[in-house]
């Protein structure tokens, strides 16, 4: 058998170099297109200048060059400015701008969800729910922000971007990124199917027999497997997060990515995804203190003898 401390030390591993690796895959697939990356972003034909341009933003020495002095001033909170999404800006300003709207739409999509699996390890939710969670959940994102954004067009006219319908943008995609994709559904039932696992074990039978709540004592064996499913809700949220973003015109993180890539802004395209790369580098950090410290508490509980088990 493993050692224990294995798989949260590759989780560790991997939460330190994902803010770093991805950067450098998208810095190889800039000059893996095809010409020259400042001849991309500013074609001879058409923009004066581009040598200038190429040594300001440091396109002339090769992707190393490039990668690692991006990479430097970024652990230092600089992340250059915008190329062409919002000319001349920090992408810092850009980034900081940005944050709150997709923290505050993912945060409530995560409210049906967490409330969803809540449901589902205490029996709350019956299985024969899970049929019609599955239905729902097999309409695609677009679709339902499509029709959101059409509500919201018909119900404000003219100030579909006034506060009121932001707000209203706003809990619509939550609500969209809650429900679609098999989000809700896939938590029902992958929460159900993890205690339902767990109940088959024998110590749970035993602690039954002791007049104790199944549920309590099942709760530290599953909870590494249970914030690794939320973590995967969340990462799952992340990605759909963009398309809501982009469809109901809300101003988050992912619409800023997509910006960056439509007009090959790569300056705001790293930052962008390196700030999703670095969320979920801090993920996998908390998944792995949450198997430590589960580690730690099953390794220091005493085993308790079968004929302690009162008859």
């Amino acid at each position: 058998m493993a050692a224990w401390w294995i798989r949260p030390g590759v989780r560790l591993l991997a939460a330190l170099s994902l803010p770093v690796l991805v950067p450098g895959i998208i810095t190889a697939l800039i000059w893996a297109l095809p010409g020259d990356p400042a001849e991309i972003i500013c074609p001879p034909a058409t923009c004066g200048g581009t040598a200038e341009l190429a040594a300001r933003w440091n396109l002339d020495a090769g992707p190393w060059s490039f990668y690692s002095e991006w990479v430097g001033s970024a652990l230092s909170g600089e992340f250059g400015r915008s190329w062409r999404v919002e000319q001349g800006l920090p992408v810092a300003d850009l980034l900081w701008e940005s944050t709150p709207v997709t923290v505050s739409l993912v945060g409530l999509a995560l409210v049906p969800i967490l409330l969803g699996a809540a449901g589902a390890a205490t029996g709350l939710i019956p299985a024969r729910a899970d049929g019609v969670f599955s239905a729902v959940g097999l309409v695609p994102a677009l679709v339902f922000a499509l029709l959101g954004s059409a509500m919201i067009v018909v119900r404000f006219g003219a100030g579909a971007f006034g506060d009121e319908a932001m707000m209203w943008r706003l809990l619509i995609g939550a609500a969209v990124l809650g429900i679609s994709d098999g989000a809700f559904a896939s938590a029902v039932s992958g929460v159900r199917g993890l205690f339902q696992a767990e109940r088959n074990q024998r110590y749970v039978s035993i602690a039954v027999l002791r007049g104790e709540e199944p549920l309590g004592n099942m709760l530290p064996n599953v909870a590494p497997a249970l914030v690794g499913q939320m973590r995967a809700r969340v990462l799952h949220l992340l990605s759909g997060a963009v398309v809501v973003e982009v469809v109901l015109g809300l101003t988050g993180v992912g619409d800023l990515l997509w910006a960056g890539t439509l007009l090959q802004d790569f300056g705001v395209v790293l930052a962008a995804a390196t700030a999703f790369a670095t969320l979920s580098a801090l993920l996998l950090v908390v998944q792995a203190l949450v198997e430590v410290v589960t580690a730690m508490h099953v390794r220091r509980t005493p085993a308790v003898p079968i004929a302690a088990v009162p008859a």
